[in-house]
């Protein structure tokens, strides 16, 4: 059974990842142990709120050398929510702009849509070859609880797998790139498909 660290830095769905992640098959332990981030076959990054009080907790806690030297080595990592938005260059919000870890190209910023938050159930269009989405139906949907987004620029959909989901505009719903894993929506709230997910994910650890 593969161990998975659900890292604790003071920001995320910590215990309900917990869950989601275990009934997926794996042996997981939610920490703010850094030598237990390392040594895991697999590591989450979760996160809920604001991008720039996720990265402080992060560089509290001293996790963001951790999380790119995984990146580095090719050891997997997932993010989760604002945990997805913080491996991207940067997160703009409220014309505040907070540099990310810098994992993935690009940046984050608020969605223009009638309605913001994007809050409740939306399918998802994820591309060919997909590992995250294997076996999942055409017509799957996720949960989603965000402001803010990544967009699929060029830079970005050069060398990664990019899922995308339309509110108000289009924007990056799930990013594949090498042992990065990533997504916008919560997949521990998703219902079926949230939990095929999180299977896909543990069974490449």
């Amino acid at each position: 059974m593969p161990t998975v660290v659900i890292l604790d830095y003071g920001s995320g769905n910590l215990r309900s990842a917990e869950r989601a992640v275990a009934r997926a098959g794996a042996e997981v332990k939610v920490t703010s142990d850094l030598a237990a981030a390392e040594a895991a076959d697999g590591l989450v990054v979760p996160g809920v709120g604001a991008f720039a009080a996720c990265m402080a907790g992060i560089d509290a806690l001293g996790a963001r050398q951790v999380i790119a030297a995984r990146v580095a080595a090719g050891r997997p990592v997932l993010g989760i929510c604002v945990g997805m938005q913080v491996l991207f260059e940067y997160g703009d919000e409220h014309g505040v702009v907070t540099k990310g870890l810098g994992l993935l190209p690009g940046g984050v910023a608020r969605l223009t849509a009638p309605r913001v938050p994007h809050m409740g159930w939306n399918s998802v269009e994820p591309p060919p070859g997909s590992t995250l989405f294997a076996g999942m139906p055409a017509n799957a949907r996720f949960y989603f609880v965000h402001s803010y987004a990544p967009q699929p620029t060029p830079r970005l959909l050069d060398g990664a797998l990019v899922t995308r989901t339309t509110h108000g505009e289009e924007f990056v719903s799930a990013v594949e790139k090498g042992r990065i894993a990533a997504t916008q929506f919560h997949p521990e709230k998703s219902g079926d498909c949230g939990a095929r997910l999180l299977r896909n994910w543990v069974a490449t650890l």
